[in-house]
């Protein structure tokens, strides 16, 4: 299935490219997400299978597999908004959609990869895509971020091509030839640990410009900022997550060797890091598509934590990445119709924000509560498993420093989003506002809604999955 995958979305991704029609153009798009649709659930059903050499449908692709198809349908009927309610260029709408199928097929191949330079290569992709994606509005701004994103991942990708040297030079004094993951998993104590250490180092920062994390989060910020809001809510999540999975399945094999306590202060450091600087700036920033930016960064340091605290940790950093996904989609979605009421991503410039759209505000304080992890948002859960596995873990001083630093979070994202809704804005012409359908804020209502009834019912077969994505990992 996934050979037919491969093929079917290239062709729909040129077709889009070559083509102008717009009729032909949404149709196209539809068929890729019925594709899409149909790849899940085969894969799905054939969990563990090996299917063209280098793709297993493991638990672990399968969750975020699963979350990228969720987040897949809401982005392209969002992406159709944003064209029928703005400039509707023909030849950029083609680029637009052809970027966003390949960058969502790149993706789904990275999760399903179970060979690490086949990952690297479709990372490579994601890359590319994501850079036109954020070009799209073709200004001296979009430019400068497309540049800067290019040459930080092009950076990044370059370091996971040299972790990848080494890893091979860590396997080759034991004799093994293939870098499989599951082969690698199964040599993993007699692998060479001197190059081992230096293949992590390189592979992790590398895929910190995709998993938002310091030391190379720069790149994203960026990113979700100039792209259009549907591609930010991509780059916010489904990204995110591949990142992740790079980094998570090069720590399953570390995690059966000598260096993991050295692996996990690696991980301790990124994740304190990038909880400070997304602290420092989320207090000073005055961009709200930014702001949601480092909220990202913050999210990820703490599933960093509670992946090197172990334990329940593990769980916890999964569960907190797919909540995260679902929540930050849902914020980029609604920060969409923001930027269309007001023309401007500063927040001196939003204001009295319930006036003009009430669905909209009413989502975004939903939103607030969610994404700071108060009850009954499911990220209440996960985070206070990431802060008992911290505590367990006799983390006892950091814990204490990131609630400080989460506190600070709460407090600058809580001032931003009531000003928005409820302060009037200086300056503001309203003739001109038009009224957003509440069908435009339904995904987002949906999204958050699930994030909730997680926290207060997870369901069984999520909580089956991650059990069995994290069964290789120490207890």
């Amino acid at each position: 299935m996934i050979g037919i995958y491969l093929i079917g979305a290239v062709f729909i991704s040129l077709s889009l490219f070559f083509n102008r029609n717009k009729k032909l153009h949404y149709s196209l798009v539809s068929l890729y997400f019925v594709l899409q649709c149909t790849l899940t659930i085969y894969e799905y059903v054939h969990l563990n299978e090996v299917q063209l050499e280098y793709f297993t449908p493991d638990a672990l692709g399968i969750i975020f597999l699963v979350t990228l198809s969720l987040i897949c349908g809401p982005a392209l009927w969002h992406s159709y908004v944003y064209f029928e309610t703005g400039k509707d260029i023909p030849r950029e709408r083609s680029i637009y959609f052809a970027a966003m199928v390949l960058l969502l097929t790149a993706l789904s191949a990275a999760y399903l990869s179970n060979h690490i330079a086949i990952t690297w290569i479709f990372v490579e992709l994601t890359t590319l895509s994501s850079s036109a994606l954020i070009y799209h509005r073709r200004n001296l701004h979009t430019i400068e971020g497309t540049w800067k994103y290019l040459f930080v991942c092009t950076i990044s990708i370059t370091l996971v091509f040299i972790g990848i040297l080494f890893l091979t030079l860590a396997i080759q004094q034991d004799g093994i030839k293939d870098l499989n993951y599951k082969v690698l998993f199964s040599q993993a104590p007699t692998l060479n640990v001197f190059w081992l250490k230096l293949s992590f180092l390189f592979v992790f920062t590398g895929f910190t410009s995709k998993a938002s994390l310091v030391p190379m989060y720069t790149a994203g910020i960026d990113a979700k900022d100039k792209a259009p809001s549907p591609a930010g809510a991509l780059f916010s999540s489904v990204l995110i997550n591949m990142g992740f999975v790079g980094i998570f399945r090069l720590y399953e094999i570390i995690s059966h060797t000598s260096i993991l306590p050295w692996t996990n202060q690696i991980l301790l450091i990124s994740g304190v890091l990038s909880v400070f600087v997304a602290t420092v700036y989320m207090l000073k920033v005055k961009n709200f598509k930014r702001m949601f930016a480092y909220s990202s960064v913050e999210h990820m340091g703490l599933i960093m934590l509670g992946l090197a605290a172990g334990g329940i940790g593990y769980y916890a950093a999964i569960l907190h990445l797919i909540l995260h996904s679902f929540t930050k989609s849902a914020m980029f979605f609604q920060i969409g119709q923001v930027y269309r009421i007001y023309k401007s991503k500063s927040v001196y410039d939003a204001g009295d924000y319930f006036r003009y759209n009430p669905t909209g505000s009413m989502i975004l304080l939903l939103g607030f509560f969610v994404v700071t992890a108060m009850p009954p948002s499911g990220m209440f859960v996960s985070e206070f498993l990431i802060f008992t596995a911290l505590f367990e873990a006799n983390h006892f001083w950091l814990l204490a420093i990131i609630l400080l630093l989460l506190t600070l979070i709460i407090w600058s994202l809580g001032k931003t989003i009531f000003r928005m809704i409820f302060i009037k804005p200086i300056g503001f012409n309203d003739t001109d506002v038009k009224k957003i359908p509440v069908i435009e804020s339904l995904s987002q209502l949906v999204f958050l809604g699930f994030v909730i009834y997680i926290g207060v019912n997870t369901p069984t077969v999520l909580i089956n999955l991650i059990h069995v994505a994290i069964q290789n990992l120490p207890k």
